[in-house]
Formats: structure tokens, C-alpha cells, sequence
């Protein structure tokens, strides 16, 4: 046989080669083999009909905590592969669960084991997410030590992690602790390792105010994480986006989504989208907290985005190809001949879907996304729908159990 899996008829949008189309898509040895409009089905081991779902790159959540050990203020990170797989998820990028101390055991027992694709940022506090005071003692940022760690391991890492600083000593936890203390700290790690940063925020009007950290601080193709959250401002009483916000993206600056269990509100997002500024990204923040409440998953983040009038190419864009572009991975979040094949098979809902944000308001939604099946590496990990399976009165007796992630 010349393919080990062929998916046919399904509608792909391949963002990253133009492809918008019914195509058939090809899989031999984990990469993709072939794209296009007929691929004959008696060539390949396994044939799955994806007629009337988008078959697209696996999708790319680069703002997740899936390091279980060290819950951030008692609230625990999640799985990867419990998580993610089933919601068309193949990498992820954990957004600074750990620092430069407890990196190889991250390493060990998270990256090295999961299924899923696991990337991370390394958080400049050398504790990582301990909780919210381990984030303030400047004294404990070494740009240098983090800036090592990036070089030595740069097939897992893809940048610094600033987050939760509360500039100006609001609170007081460290008596040294300026206001841009973590976020220069993070971008001189940035500079040494030659990689961005992606800088959770916090406000303090007076000593770091927010136009002077998009305009001055960031650097093109650093990331504000969180965008839309409440106390970010983004759009101004009218629904008009700040021009500070428009000279910041021609800078190249970087907005991620970064929904999480507080940070994204209609009242800003929906108000830049109809302005005409969307996020260059999209991610979820997901966590214990947030996975059961308004962000729940990527394929439901991204949804309140179609829902909200971007596009469907749009949507998957920065879903797949863009965030991978960001993160220097260019193989991933595509379908490009050779590349690693990392798809997800999705269906659209239509129907009655309401969606909420963190701000205890929600939208009238028309539709919803769906996974049905996901590929990793050319396996088949996720088919909840049984499209790879036949109907169980034509399934051979001996068969008990197919283990996907084998």
C-alpha cells in the first residue's frame, strides 16, 4: 500500500498553503503525503470518509498549564492528553507553569510523555506559578540562568513567561519590586535567547501604564497575553480600538486571546472585532478553573469567534498556522507535503448556542464546533464518533480494543 490512512472528501482549510476546498489527504509514515482533489482510496491501508466535516491542521493552543504538580493559587492545571486530543488540540504551549527550577522534571514527566504535542514558556520567576508571590521577588528573575535554559533545550522551549506581576509593590511582597521589575526582566531573557516573550500584564495606571507597555515595552513579535480582559484598555467608550493599539500591531506586536477563567470579555472583544481588530491569536488559558467555566476548550474559544462574525479561514488561521509561525515551529499547523501529520477533523453545529465570558454576560450564537476524530502523527488518537470504525454488526469478532495512542 502506498498510504498508511487517507481521508477523503472532507472540506480543508489549510490557512497556511490558500486551500479551501473539498480535497482528500493522504498519510504514509506519520507526514503528509499527499493533498488533492482525488487520491484513490485502493492505495491506502485505512480509508476514513470525512464527507461533510473541515479536515484541518491540528490545532495550536499556545497559552495552557498542564503541569499537575503546582496548582496556581489552589487551582490545578489539567492533562494534555485528557484535555486537548478529544477537542482537535495536537501541541499546546504551557505558559509558564514552571520556571528554570523545576523545568526537567516538567520535562520528564510532562513533555517527554504526553501524546500530545507539549511545548512551554519558560516563566522568568524561577519558581514558575507557585503562586502569586513567587511571581513578585525580582531578586528571584535571573535573565541569564532562564536565557540557558531556552538554548539548551530549544526543541521544548519557545520563550519567556512573565505573569501576575504586580507592578509599582501593589502588593508589597518584595520591597524591590519596580514596576516594569518582571517584565524587563523577562525581555532581557528574551534578548539572551534570541526568542520572544509573553507578558501577562498587570495594570498600574500611574507607574506602568498600559499604552507605554504595548508602544515602548514590547518588542515586535513579543505577545500581550489576555487582551481582552476587563481591565485592559483596548476599545475606548465609543467601541473605538485605541490608536496606541493599532501602533503597537504595526510594530509587530502580538495580542493572544488567553481566555482563561477572567480574561476575555465581549465588552472588549466584540467590540475590537467589529472595529476591525481581532486577535492575532487565539488561545484559551485553560486551566482546572477555566475548563469548566466560560473557556472550556479551544474549539469552544474559537467559536465564540465565528460566532462573533470572523471568518472561518480566519478562525483556523489563528488557530493553526499563525500561532505556529509565532512560536518558530513553521512545520506545524499546516498541511504542506512532508509535514507532520497533525490534522484535526471538526464538524460544524447549527443550532441554538449561547456563549459567555468572564464577565457574566454572553452572546446569541447560531452554531458550534465539533471534533470528530484527531490525528497525531498519523495515528488516529481521538474518533469519538467512530469514523474510523465499522457498524457492529460488520465488526470482526475478535476485536476488543483499539488503542489509539499506541
Amino acid at each position: 500500500m502506498k498510504y498508511d490512512l487517507l481521508i477523503r472528501n472532507g472540506h480543508v482549510i489549510d490557512p497556511g498553503n490558500e486551500i479551501n476546498g473539498t480535497m482528500d489527504v493522504a498519510i504514509k509514515d506519520g507526514k503528509i503525503a499527499c493533498v488533492a482533489a482525488e487520491v484513490n482510496s485502493e492505495l491506502a491501508k485505512e480509508v476514513v470518509d470525512a464527507k461533510g466535516n473541515y479536515v484541518v491542521p491540528g490545532l495550536i493552543d499556545i497559552h495552557t498549564h498542564v503541569y499537575p504538580l503546582f496548582p496556581y493559587q489552589g487551582l490545578p492545571n489539567i492533562n494534555a492528553d485528557d484535555h486537548l486530543l478529544k477537542g482537535g488540540c495536537t501541541t499546546t504551549v504551557d505558559a509558564g507553569s514552571v520556571g528554570w527550577r523545576d523545568f526537567l522534571f516538567f520535562k520528564e514527566h510532562v513533555i517527554d510523555k504526553s501524546v500530545c504535542r507539549v511545548l512551554a514558556y519558560l516563566n522568568i520567576a524561577a519558581q514558575g506559578m507557585v503562586d502569586l508571590r513567587a511571581e513578585q521577588y525580582v531578586k528571584n528573575m535571573h535573565p541569564q540562568v532562564v536565557a540557558s535554559v531556552i538554548k539548551a533545550f530549544p526543541e521544548d522551549l519557545v520563550g519567556v513567561k512573565s505573569a501576575h506581576y504586580r507592578p509599582g509593590g501593589r502588593p508589597a511582597y518584595d520591597s524591590e519590586n519596580p514596576p516594569w521589575g518582571s517584565v524587563d526582566k523577562a525581555l532581557e531573557a528574551g534578548e539572551l535567547s534570541g526568542t520572544h516573550c509573553m507578558i501577562d500584564f498587570g495594570v498600574c495606571p500611574v507607574n506602568s501604564p498600559y499604552d507605554e507597555f504595548v508602544t515602548k515595552k514590547l518588542r515586535p513579535g513579543d505577545i500581550h497575553t489576555h487582551v481582552f480582559a476587563q481591565q485592559f484598555p483596548t476599545v475606548d467608550q465609543e467601541g473605538k480600538v485605541y490608536d496606541y493599539m493599532w501602533e503597537a500591531r504595526e510594530r509587530g506586536v502580538l495580542f493572544d486571546v488567553g481566555h482563561g477563567a477572567g480574561s476575555f470579555w465581549f465588552r472588549n472583544g466584540h467590540r475590537a472585532l467589529r472595529d476591525g481588530f481581532p486577535p492575532d491569536i487565539i488561545s484559551t488559558d485553560l486551566h482546572a478553573s477555566s475548563i469548566r467555566g466560560a473557556a472550556q476548550s479551544m474549539l469552544h474559544t474559537m467559536g465564540k469567534f465565528y460566532n462573533m462574525g470572523m471568518p472561518l479561514e480566519e478562525v483556523i488561521a489563528r488557530s493553526t498556522h499563525i500561532p505556529a509561525k509565532v512560536i518558530n515551529r513553521t512545520e506545524l499547523g499546516t498541511l504542506s507535503l512532508g509535514s507532520c501529520a497533525d490534522i484535526a477533523v471538526i464538524s460544524i453545529i447549527e443550532g441554538d448556542f449561547d456563549y459567555i465570558d468572564n464577565g457574566n454576560a454572553k452572546i446569541k450564537g447560531t452554531s458550534k464546533f465539533d471534533c470528530r476524530m484527531t490525528i497525531r502523527e498519523g495515528k488516529i488518537v481521538f474518533d469519538g464518533y467512530g469514523m474510523s470504525m465499522p457498524l457492529w454488526e460488520e465488526a470482526p469478532k475478535d476485536t476488543y480494543w483499539k488503542e489509539y495512542w499506541q
